[in-house]
């Protein structure tokens, strides 16, 4: 690409970024109702619904139609019964479900669902990069889907809400889960947090984002001896001030990190996935030199885990052993937790549904919204994020572009 021509498509970035939200307002309705279908998950042990009946009432008050699949909030305990008081349709056909002109789901887009979906169809879902194959993505492009991930929506202050909320949830459960391990049903019989008289157990955690924030005040406020590795140093500062006291923490060297991995009873793999892969900084030989009976809990193993001998798990198997450590692998924990997490996610997606209604439907929101815009990989069909099409060598295109030429 020439230089000028590199400056012209900058130019243009530029100009749709500064155009005035007044004079884009003006050319919207001022309300639109949305047709949004709900429908049961099969696939990934998914057990949480993405609305709750009391948020469901909320929309349809609002001016929206929303049709759930029967059985849709069983697993998270919301009966069917619920969502019919609340004012939602009600079906047993999924692809009646799969007709709504916005698809709202908690699982990623399986290949089975793919000749379900609608031309130009609207889906706000889960992602999870490591899960997705080509083919389904050049069929949702060709399709002419447009298409939003969870983990990639923005709130305000570069805030990611989704990826914070069941972070927060996952972080608090993985110290449920460690003490679990720990005891004599699955390893030493130890407890936590430690009594008078005999020291605690040494938790290490890697990573201080949102998921390791949470593990590290649910460990500490049980008596454990916390550690955090991140080489975000603006992160670690806040996670000790949001703690309220010093506790270990260190850039991730891997000499370092080798070390105290010996040390520790419990170790919560939490990284960021930057670009849709975690990134690995446990090798084989590092876990090959922990205690017998430690426990891992790769809570990043739905974008790769961080541990050279992290392998997915289930919730029917959660667990392996290798070189006498416990791991515990199983993607998308906040599944265990269900109806914790569904509320989690509806406090999220019923702001973002009424905000959607007002600027006028989903295409004139995306246009308003950074936010909203930064969670869009698909765009009628476009593929709007460059390292998914790099992984998939895969066409680009600048959303930003695409935009500011349908003025």
């Amino acid at each position: 690409m020439s230089e000028q021509l590199e400056s012209t498509l900058q130019k243009i970035k530029k100009e749709f970024r500064l155009t005035p939200k007044e004079a884009l307002a003006e050319l919207s309705p001022i309300q639109r109702s949305l047709f949004i279908g709900i429908p049961k998950e099969t696939a990934f042990q998914e057990r949480r619904i993405a609305l709750t009946p009391n948020s469901v009432a909320t929309l349809i008050n609002q001016g929206h139609r929303i049709l759930v699949e029967y059985g849709a909030g069983c697993a998270s305990n919301f009966e069917d019964e619920e969502y019919l008081n609340a004012g939602a349709d009600m079906t047993y056909s999924k692809e009646d479900v799969f007709k709504a002109g916005v698809l709202l789901k908690t699982a990623p887009i399986i290949p089975e669902e793919i000749h379900l979906l609608q031309q130009h169809q609207v889906i706000i879902s889960p992602l999870l990069l490591p899960t997705l194959n080509k083919s389904t993505l050049k069929s949702l492009m060709q399709k002419r889907i447009t298409a939003m991930a969870y983990e990639y929506i923005k709130s305000d202050y570069n805030h990611y809400p989704f990826s914070a909320s069941m972070g927060e949830i996952a972080g608090n459960y993985s110290i449920i889960l460690a003490g679990k391990y720990l005891g004599n049903d699955y390893g030493k019989g130890v407890l936590l947090g430690g009594i008078a008289g005999q020291p605690p157990c040494k938790v290490l955690i890697i990573g201080a984002g949102a998921v390791g924030a949470a593990a590290a005040k649910s460990a500490t406020g049980l008596g454990a001896q916390v550690q955090v590795f991140d080489d975000n140093i603006y992160r670690l500062n806040q996670l000790q001030n949001n703690l309220g006291q010093k506790i270990y923490t260190s850039v991730i060297d891997p000499l370092n990190l080798k070390k105290n991995l010996s040390r520790a009873d419990v170790v919560i793999a939490a990284l960021h996935a930057p670009n849709g892969r975690t990134p690995c900084v446990v090798s084989e030989s590092m876990v090959a030199g922990m205690k017998k009976g430690a426990v891992v809990i790769d809570v990043s193993i739905d974008h790769g885990g961080c541990f050279e001998t992290s392998r997915v798990t289930n919730h029917d198997e959660p667990i392996f052993v290798k070189h006498g450590v416990i791991h515990y692998c199983v993607p998308n924990i906040t599944s265990s937790v269900s109806r914790t997490a569904s509320y989690a996610l509806s406090n999220i997606l019923a702001p973002i549904f009424r905000n959607i209604g007002q600027a006028g439907g989903v295409e004139q929101q995306i246009r308003f919204n950074a936010g909203l815009r930064n969670g869009t990989y698909l765009y009628k069909g476009a593929l709007t994020k460059e390292f998914i099409a790099q992984k998939y060598e895969l066409k680009f295109t600048d959303l930003e572009l695409i935009l500011s030429t349908e003025f």
